[in-house]
C-alpha cells in the first residue's frame, strides 16, 4: 500500500473524522482530494452489474488512497471503522508538484505503487480459494505486524468481496486451514498464524500476488 507523504505535503491537508460506515466518496465523484489514513480502516469498492460488490483494497493507518489517473473516482470508498483521514486538495498538490521536483517524484512513486497494487489484486483473483485466503492472511500479517496474531478490522463479508469468493467459501477455507494446523481462530476476526511456512507453501504454489514486490 502507498505509505509515503513528505511533511510539506501533509502540512497542506486537514484531518477529518469519518464514522463507521460513512461514505468518503462515491464512484464517479470528482477526484478532488488525496487521503491518508491517520486512524481506522477504509475499503474501496465497486458495485457490479449483478449487484455484487467487489472490494478493491483495504487501507490501514499510514496508507494513502484516492489518487486517480482521471478526474473522477473509479471506485467508492467507505470507512469500515471510525476513521480519521488527512485530506489534501488535489489541485493544490498538483500545483506544488509543478514547482517542486521532490513532490513530483513522490506523486510518481505513489502512482506506480497503486498501479502495482491493482495488478497484484487482478492476479489474486485467478488463484484457487485456498491460495487467495492464505495470501490474504500473509498480506495482513505483514501490514499489521503483531507477532503471529492478526485482529482483522473488517468482517468476513468484506474479506470475501475482496477475494472474489462467497462468505461460505472463505469460512470453509479458514476452517480447512485451521484443521491443517496452519492457523487458529480464537474468534471470527482474530487469526493466529500457527505455521507461516504452511501458508507460504500454499501461496507459493502460484506465487501471486504477494510474492511480487508491493513496497
Amino acid at each position: 500500500m502507498m505509505k509515503v507523504l513528505a511533511n510539506p505535503i501533509e502540512e497542506m491537508g486537514a484531518t477529518i473524522p469519518f464514522p463507521r460506515g460513512a461514505a468518503i466518496y462515491r464512484e464517479s465523484d470528482p477526484a478532488s482530494y488525496l487521503y491518508k489514513v491517520a486512524a481506522g480502516t477504509v475499503r474501496s469498492f465497486k458495485t457490479l452489474n449483478n449487484g455484487r460488490r467487489q472490494i478493491g483494497a483495504f487501507y490501514l493507518p499510514g496508507d494513502i488512497f484516492g489518487l486517480e489517473a482521471g478526474e473522477v473516482h473509479a471506485f467508492s470508498a467507505e470507512a469500515i471503522t471510525d476513521a480519521k483521514l488527512l485530506m489534501i486538495e488535489r489541485k493544490a498538490l498538483v500545483a506544488l508538484a509543478a514547482r517542486d521536483n521532490d513532490v513530483a517524484h513522490q506523486l510518481w512513486s505513489l502512482t506506480s505503487r497503486e498501479l502495482r497494487r491493482v495488478q497484484n489484486h487482478v492476479l489474486l483473483l485467478i488463484q484457487s480459494a485456498q491460495e487467495r485466503v492464505a495470501g490474504f492472511l500473509l498480506e495482513m500479517a505483514d501490514r499489521v505486524p503483531a507477532g503471529g496474531e492478526i485482529e482483522l478490522p473488517m468482517p468476513r463479508q468484506d474479506v470475501a468481496d475482496y477475494l472474489g469468493l462467497t462468505i461460505e467459501t472463505v469460512s470453509r477455507t479458514l476452517t480447512h486451514l485451521e484443521k491443517g494446523a496452519a492457523i487458529a481462530l480464537p474468534t471470527s476476526r482474530r487469526v493466529v498464524l500457527r505455521s507461516r511456512s504452511a501458508l507460504n507453501r500454499i501461496n507459493a504454489e502460484s506465487c501471486v500476488p504477494f510474492c511480487l514486490t508491493t513496497s
